[in-house]
């Protein structure tokens, strides 16, 4: 097998895991654009135009509420913005590549593939960077379009407690458990998923911010405890 297909492969095959929350996400995306009137057609035409998902939902939410099209454009420009960051990062693992795929590449940029490919390129040298991250990223866009066009085609037959608190978060819980390679990982996961869930009833959601604090402490101090093992171990 080719060194690029077999580096593709395995940039789809570390994919898999993700399509568990994209899934209903993209259904529920779906089942939205339908009930603010578009037809499967239109809401294909968004899908694969827009293919953001968190920007198409707050995009749905103003037409409903018949927001003028300038208040949209800049909703889903400013929630978007996060992909100029995402792209910096990503270019010099790409920037070897002719322009074209570059385009192509950079249009099928999603937080799903963006997490799966560093997370992996932190820890694998050897991968082509370029073909792992064309497997991850076509097969999250292709299973997303196709979501997103039978959650239109099935409209009200799924159940309202699908919700997009459902899905989204979901899509990032299978994220995180791929990036729990190390102690210091999970401790910083669980403190934080801890505190998140206890301080949950705090004001303007300051239990999140709190969360990401203890999280972050908790997980430095694992590892410096871990590094300080070590150096003993080596004296």
């Amino acid at each position: 097998m080719k060194p690029g297909l077999n580096d593709f492969l395995i940039g789809a095959r570390a994919a898999l895991p993700i399509l568990l929350g994209v899934v209903p996400f993209a259904m529920i995306t779906g089942v939205a654009a339908v009930g603010v009137g578009l037809s499967p057609w239109d809401t294909l035409g968004m899908s694969v135009i827009v293919f953001a998902g968190a920007s198409q939902l707050a995009v749905l939410q103003l037409m409903k509420g018949g927001s003028p099209w300038i208040i949209m454009v800049l909703t889903a420009w400013v929630i978007n913005l996060r992909f100029m960051m995402y792209s910096a990062v990503l270019a010099p693992s790409l920037q070897k590549m002719p322009t074209r795929w570059r385009a192509g590449l950079a249009y099928m940029l999603s937080d799903q593939a963006f997490g799966i490919s560093m997370s992996y390129f932190a820890t694998h040298d050897e991968i082509d960077k370029r073909w792992f991250y064309f497997g991850t990223a076509l097969t999250i866009w292709v299973t997303w379009q196709v979501s997103a066009i039978a959650g239109s085609l099935l409209g009200t037959l799924i159940p309202a407690s699908w919700g997009f608190d459902f899905a989204f978060p979901l899509s990032f819980m299978a994220l995180m458990f791929a990036a729990l390679r190390d102690r210091p990982t999970v401790v910083a996961a669980v403190t934080g998923g801890l505190m998140a869930v206890v301080g949950k009833g705090l004001p303007n959601n300051i239990g999140l911010v709190l969360a990401a604090m203890v999280g972050i402490g908790c997980g430095m101090l694992a590892e410096n405890s871990l590094l300080k093992a070590r150096q003993g171990r080596q004296a």
